[in-house]
């Protein structure tokens, strides 16, 4: 990536519309389920599969400026429950980004084990397929992990694979490298589920804002 002379001065007559603006995420905007997701695990024993159910929440923010450069977003909560408890099986939250100008996407995730990560992919804006990657290491789109997950479980890399259909409907695979303490190859964590819109996005705030004006 090459860098601008001027580093500062933010973009003029900016779109307040993120929803118009969002490229190929505009497809993943609204409030999602999906009943059928498998997830395959480590455990001593040996790799655990377990069937899940989830809900995404993923709504429009205003735009963001880093310096001249310009993304549209969302906002995302992820919770996840298995059929045979109640407590959550997983609970992630960060944003996916889009850049017009070079086709950038990103997705910023946060778990509350002590792991953060930042994948990223390109993608043009009619694009049916997203690929997103982050590996350990990197000081850019990296994976930041605790220390004890860092010596137990390490994560090497994390891929996700979106899918969209055309009923609506869209899937994902996501792989994650792990080096678990005491075996001698790396384990491939991986989890899928295709999910259905229940509802759709709201407006991001400049938006609203705007359209009263």
């Amino acid at each position: 990536m090459e860098l601008p002379d001027d580093i500062f001065t933010e973009p003029e007559d900016v779109d307040p519309e993120t929803l118009a603006n969002l490229g190929p995420l505009r497809r993943l905007a609204g409030i999602w389920e999906g009943q059928r997701g498998v997830d395959i695990n480590p455990k001593a024993d040996g790799p655990e599969t377990r069937q899940y159910y989830e809900r995404i929440e993923m709504q429009p923010i205003d735009p963001q400026a880093n310096g001249p450069q310009l993304f549209y977003g969302l906002r995302y909560h992820l919770h996840v429950n298995t059929r045979d408890e109640d407590i959550a099986f997983h609970d992630q939250v960060g944003y996916w980004l889009y850049e017009a100008a070079t086709g950038l996407i990103l997705q910023t995730l946060a778990i509350p084990r002590g792991q953060i990560a930042i994948a990223a992919g390109h993608a043009e804006p009619d694009a049916k397929q997203l690929v997103l990657k982050a590996t350990r290491g990197q000081t850019d789109y990296g994976i930041c992990s605790t220390t004890f997950l860092e010596l137990a479980f390490r994560t090497d890399s994390y891929q996700i694979t979106v899918d969209f259909h055309d009923d609506g409907t869209w899937s994902y695979v996501s792989d994650t490298t792990l080096i678990v303490k005491g075996q001698d190859e790396p384990f491939l964590h991986r989890d899928r589920n295709t999910l259905a819109k229940i509802a759709e996005p709201d407006l991001n705030p400049w938006a609203k804002i705007a359209r009263r004006a």
